[in-house]
Parts: C-alpha cells; sequence; structure tokens
C-alpha cells in the first residue's frame, strides 16, 4: 500500500530554509589601491564591487565557513544535526585535497547520520549540486538534505594579478532541502558543459597534470588564471540561453519571473544577462557590491539577503556560468 501510495504521490524537493556566513574582514577597494595599479573607480565601474570579504586568522578554512553556516541553518530551521541524512558541499577551494569539505563541515557540525562530499562545477557547483541533491529528495530515501557553497577565494588568488585579486571574496552559504508534495520546491534545471573552455579559466598548477612543486610555486600557477574578455562573452550568452531554455520548457515568460539569481561574477555579466532574458533591473537579485565573487556561495547568498522579499510560490530563476566552461539553470517555485 506505501509502495503504491507513493508512486501516486509527485514528490519534489523544496528548499524550505536559507543561511549563510561571511568573515568579518572587509577588504575595500581602497586597500586594494595599496597593493596593485587600481583605483577604486576602475574596479567599480568594471565590476561593481566595492568591497568583499576575507577569512584571515590562523588554521582557518573552507569548511570553518561552512560549518557555520550549516549550525547557522540548522538552528533556524529547527533542525537537529542527527536529523540530516545528505550534506554536499559545492567548492572548489576544499581544505585540503582529501578528506571532502563536506566530510569536515559535517564534522564540525555535529551531523554524524549523513554521507557527505564535495562537487567541483567551478562557479556552477552549487545549482549542479542543488539538482543533484535534490533528485535524491525527489526519490524519496532521503528527507533533509543539506548544499553548501563554500569558497576561501582569498587562498588561490594573486594579489599581485590586478585583473583577478579584485573580484574574489570569501563566504559559504547553505540551503535545506526537504519533500513536499506541493507544486513547490526545484521545478526543472538544464546544465551544459564545454571542455574546451579550461584555456579561459583555470588553475595551471596542483594537479596531477602539474603536481605541486617548487618551480610551478616560483611561476605562480597555483592562483586562478582567467580571460576576462572570452569569459564575459561565454558567460553571458550561456546563462541568458539555458535560463530561457528553462523558462521555456515550463511555459514561463518574464513576465510570471518574480526573480533572477544569476552567479555574481560581475555586474556587467549580471546586467547583459538580466536584459536578454528581458528582465528588469529590479527583478535581479545583485549583492556583489558587497561580496564579490565568492564562487560557489554567489546564488545562496543572494537568497539569504533577498529572504525577507520572496513569497511563497515565487517563480525564480537560479543561473549560473564557471571555468571547465560549465553553465545551467534551475526554476525554482519558493516553498515559504
Amino acid at each position: 500500500m506505501f509502495n503504491k501510495l507513493f508512486a501516486m504521490t509527485q514528490i519534489k524537493a523544496a528548499i524550505t530554509a536559507v543561511h549563510g556566513h561571511l568573515p568579518d574582514y572587509r577588504l575595500t577597494n581602497q586597500e586594494l589601491e595599496k597593493l596593485v595599479d587600481t583605483t577604486d573607480e576602475w574596479i567599480s565601474t568594471r565590476t561593481g564591487i566595492k568591497e568583499r570579504r576575507i577569512l584571515k586568522g590562523p588554521g582557518l578554512a573552507t569548511s570553518d565557513m561552512g560549518a557555520e553556516a550549516v549550525k547557522g541553518l540548522l538552528e533556524k530551521s529547527g533542525t537537529s544535526p542527527g536529523e540530516v541524512d545528505l550534506l554536499i558541499c559545492a567548492t572548489v577551494t576544499p581544505d585540503m585535497k582529501f578528506p571532502a569539505a563536506g566530510n569536515l563541515i559535517s564534522h564540525k557540525a555535529g551531523i554524524r547520520n549523513a554521507f557527505s562530499y564535495d562537487l567541483n562545477a567551478a562557479c556552477s557547483g552549487f545549482i549542479y549540486a542543488l539538482a543533484t541533491a535534490s533528485s535524491l529528495v525527489e526519490s524519496g530515501k532521503y528527507k533533509k538534505a543539506v548544499v553548501v557553497g563554500a569558497d576561501k577565494m582569498s587562498s588561490i588568488v594573486d594579489y599581485t594579478d590586478r585583473q583577478t585579486c579584485v573580484l574574489f571574496g570569501d563566504a559559504a552559504c547553505a540551503v535545506l532541502l526537504e519533500p513536499t508534495t506541493e507544486e513547490l520546491g526545484i521545478i526543472d534545471h538544464r546544465f551544459g558543459t564545454d571542455g574546451s573552455g579550461y584555456l579561459h579559466l583555470h588553475m595551471k598548477a596542483g594537479g596531477s597534470l602539474k603536481p605541486p612543486s617548487h618551480e610551478t610555486v616560483d611561476a605562480r600557477e597555483h592562483y586562478v588564471y582567467q580571460e576576462g574578455r572570452a569569459v564575459f562573452k561565454f558567460a553571458v550568452t550561456r546563462m541568458a540561453g539555458i535560463s530561457m531554455e528553462v523558462m521555456d520548457r515550463n511555459h514561463v515568460n518574464a513576465d510570471d519571473v518574480a526573480w533572477l539569481v544569476p552567479h555574481q561574477a560581475n555586474m556587467r555579466i549580471i546586467e547583459a544577462t538580466g536584459r536578454r532574458i528581458g528582465l528588469p533591473a529590479e527583478k535581479v537579485m545583485v549583492n556583489i557590491q558587497k561580496y564579490g565573487n565568492t564562487t560557489n556561495a554567489t546564488i545562496p547568498l543572494c537568497l539569504w539577503d533577498y529572504e525577507n522579499q520572496l513569497k511563497k510560490g515565487d517563480n525564480i530563476i537560479l543561473t549560473a556560468f564557471g571555468g571547465g566552461f560549465t553553465w545551467g539553470a534551475i526554476l525554482v517555485k519558493w516553498a515559504y
């Protein structure tokens, strides 16, 4: 009887809570002026960023921010650590090659009954992880899944490179997914990848292709390498295109969309993506001016910042683009 009822009931995964963690230290454009040949005007005009958070202190890493976000999420939602049965951490800056940052976050947050792991799709990682977790919740086997987007980007940024060091910040944010039989939650998603894009956005050393050595460190090859123009062109085209594809598949037009939540990579990319989809600026979530590009934390941080403006039933488009290249979009019907 249970199996028959289960088969007749369409289970969806709904975001039921969101909570973030930001380091205390604010790295302003004025401070960056003292580090590299740049100005507040140059940074603001080209990126929209005014400041970004930086994790400082001995022994502090991505998992520390992630654990604080998760502990806040559990307290906020009235969930005990023992109730969580899945945790996925989207990150490009795990504490170490292994164990996974997700393992360490679970340990630090007191989560003992879940399996946890990391997912790396560069800046698209959070939405990839969200879709993965939602499928597991929809299977009926998992009741409470946590998806964390966390990165300590300051650990892989070259603060002598004025093109990249102005862009990135550190942060973590987590969402709780739970099953629902209402027409709410994760409705649809589409993703894409083009491995040839690695030429334009990657880290040259540190992997199996080029293991760490004295030479790679001296050559400063353990930092983000990015060709801005190529990335801009691909990001706008892919994010807008795949967002419209998800909208078309679900018969949702621009008027039906309450919010677009784009990856916060660059203000020009955010604005161009919104225009291509046909959304006015007031429907596009933006917080890049406060945090910079926090990679996997950008999209959930937007949801956290705008949480009190969201209404149950709102159609929300999450979209991201990252190194790889990777990109994707998710249609969410807000659940609370």
